[in-house]
């Protein structure tokens, strides 16, 4: 929550405007005062897209979905504005932290605390499922711990049976690591996707991981059709309820009624200690002076922030701290992304790179002048490169082992030479283009970045291993011209961690120490262009982190 800003309004509709909840790809969320005094959250969708038909259009539906679905589990419809702009909603504002936000302070819910919590949300699906509505993007942010139990919010791309989905072709609704394989892969996203997204939102509460891993949306997609969910370390029968929520097959998923009765729930939520503990009573502001104060805030209010939790500072479950409640709406996303085909190999071929078959552009011409690269490649693509050592252990000491698959594009000049040298902490990593020496003239620029992967997938906080298989891009570094020495025939060198960095979604997060995950690193060797986006391997090896 934050002050308003000279650009806000002071009023929508008969709304006073008190502060700034949130904001997103949609629009705007304000706490508002409504002309008898209540606290409302009013969402205001931006100008610039008010133009956009299919956004007006999902505007529209969830303020008729959140009007129709009358729940104790939903926040209600208090006012709205949808038939010229400004288009706005008011819905009652509900005080409580969201579920993401109390486990990434808090970490991992028990397991006692996950079937309560769990029955509860049950009972909310059901509830909204019993008006014909599925919610379609269920997850840890959409749920608000409330002071008389667990709220849904935001049903920007819920739908009714029957209607027409609102996203483009080729594109899946819903969050990364909560959608059902099935909506990802085309299908329709019935009442069995909510109870996919169901069960990858208590895999969350209860390991305060993500539930398919990290990365860019393709890769965490692909993650969710073909690889099982993370339940490391989770109770066994409240893992195995997990499981059958998120099973591949919808016709094999639980009904919310079934995962309410294995859940077993005995006593209410609210008489839970640690549901207690979370702050789920507090008021997020300061409402004894908001209510009697005119437009804007009252003079010397501070907005309360959200505390933004530190990798490996996580308080402990067994203290009653209450956490500091914070202002909670729905999120405002357009989040829609394409998922990445599977090569049908499984785990025993590890598959093929989408290079294979999105064919990365081929290289200028060794006659044309190169265009400066881009400073970086993004990390935007599920790279299935596994670099795997020798049986044999001479060879195995000397780095000489093999990667699964083959390179999308043959490196310039007669040989790339490679090689990689493990000394304590770091890694030295050459490379040259053999005999490139012997030419007459330089040749044209050839820039390379390239990639060191870990073999498990990484905790973007922490940096700690998540059980599961890598599929990232990983850490690269910034291009180089394989030519930069090419009258000396000397390596063109690179050292990791210090020379890396991962880049996804513009932003940049450096190199994990090599202890962090030990075993078999993976380096891929990539030519870049002048788009981060436009890159093609050239060469794959590795390296064993002991």
């Amino acid at each position: 929550m934050e002050a308003l800003r000279d650009v806000d309004p002071a009023r929508i509709g008969a709304h006073a405007l008190l502060a700034r909840l949130g904001a997103g790809g949609m629009g705007q969320v304000y706490l508002g005062r409504s002309p008898g005094g209540r606290l409302v959250a009013v969402k205001v969708i931006r100008d610039e897209i008010t133009g956009h038909p299919e956004a007006l259009a999902r505007f529209r539906r969830e303020a008729e979905t959140v009007r129709a679905v009358r729940s104790a589990y939903t926040a209600n419809l208090i006012d709205a504005s949808l038939a010229a702009p400004p288009f706005w909603l008011a819905t009652e504002y509900v005080a409580g932290p969201t579920l993401g936000h109390a486990v990434a302070e808090r970490g991992g819910l028990p397991a006692d605390t996950c079937r309560r919590l769990f029955a509860a949300l049950a009972e909310g699906l059901a509830s909204v499922h019993a008006y014909g509505v599925t919610h379609r993007d269920l997850k840890p942010q959409n749920v608000i711990l409330g002071a008389q139990g667990p709220q849904l919010i935001d049903f920007g791309i819920a739908r009714g049976v029957g209607e027409t989905a609102l996203t483009q072709d080729g594109q899946a609704p819903g969050t990364p690591g909560y959608t059902a394989p099935e909506v990802l892969l085309g299908a329709g996203a019935g009442a069995a996707a909510d109870v996919f997204a169901l069960g990858a939102t208590l895999a969350y509460a209860a390991t305060g991981r993500p539930p398919f891993g990290t990365g860019v949306a393709a890769t965490v997609g692909y993650r969710a059709v073909h690889e099982p969910i993370d339940v490391a370390g989770v109770e066994p029968g409240l893992a195995a309820l997990i499981e059958a929520c998120v099973a591949k097959d919808p016709a094999a998923r639980p009904g919310p009624a079934e995962v309410i009765a294995r859940c077993g729930v005995r006593d209410a939520l609210i008489d839970d200690p640690v549901y207690l503990g979370l702050g789920a009573l507090g008021e997020a502001v300061p409402v004894h002076e908001m209510r009697t104060q005119g437009p804007g805030l009252p003079p010397g209010y501070t907005p309360t922030h959200a505390a933004v939790p530190v990798p490996g500072r996580r308080a402990g479950w067994g203290s009653p701290r209450a956490a500091a409640s914070v202002a909670v709406v729905a999120t405002l996303s357009l989040a829609a992304w394409m998922l990445l085909p599977s090569d049908g190999k499984g785990e025993e071929g590890r598959g093929q790179d989408r290079g294979k078959d999105a064919a990365a552009a081929p290289s200028a011409s060794q006659g044309a002048a190169a265009k400066p690269p881009a400073e970086f490649i993004e990390g935007n693509q599920i790279s299935h490169y596994f670099w795997l050592p020798s049986t044999d252990p001479e060879r195995a000491a000397h780095g000489t082992g093999a990667c699964n698959i083959g390179a999308e594009q043959k490196p310039p000049g007669a040989d790339l030479q490679v090689g990689t040298e493990v000394s304590g902490k770091s890694v030295t990593i050459r490379m040259r283009v053999k005999y490139a020496e012997n030419s007459q003239t330089k040749p044209d620029p050839y820039y390379v970045s390239v990639a060191v992967r870990s073999p498990h997938d990484l905790d973007p906080q922490t940096g700690q291993p998540f059980p599961m298989d890598n599929r990232a891009v990983g850490f690269t570094s910034k291009p180089v011209d394989i030519y930069g020495k090419w009258n000396t025939g000397e390596f063109l060198t690179l050292r990791y961690p210090e020379d890396f960095a991962e880049h996804v979604n513009g932003k940049a997060r450096p190199g994990v120490p090599l202890a962090n995950d030990p075993g078999d690193w993976t380096v891929v060797f990539y030519h870049v262009e002048d788009d981060p986006a436009k890159y093609a391997s050239i060469h794959c090896t590795g390296f064993q982190a002991a």
